[in-house]
């Protein structure tokens, strides 16, 4: 097993980490910055507001997009087993 075809491993597997954590990410993000700029114009000083807003945004993403996540995350998979004679030598 080379250096290149472990690195190239790693890269698409990083790479598919990010790709599929990023929409659930960004949900949370954008979910947190309008509960905090609505705090801060109503000057609600409650901590656990974003809570419930967040774990409902990440659900309804989950829901929408868990297909294509755990797609990805298959094709990945059956393509390193496909190739796994290849890494044993």
């Amino acid at each position: 097993m080379s250096v290149e075809l472990v690195t190239d491993m790693m890269r698409d597997a990083l790479f598919l980490v990010l790709k599929t954590a990023a929409p659930p990410l960004i949900v949370s993000l954008v979910i947190g910055l309008i509960v905090s700029v609505f705090q801060t114009v109503t000057s609600i000083q409650e901590q656990t507001l974003t809570f419930v807003p967040k774990m409902v945004g990440m659900f309804l993403t989950l829901m929408l997009i868990g297909h294509w996540m755990l797609n990805e995350m298959t094709t990945f998979m059956e393509e390193l087993w496909r190739n796994f004679s290849i890494y044993i030598r």
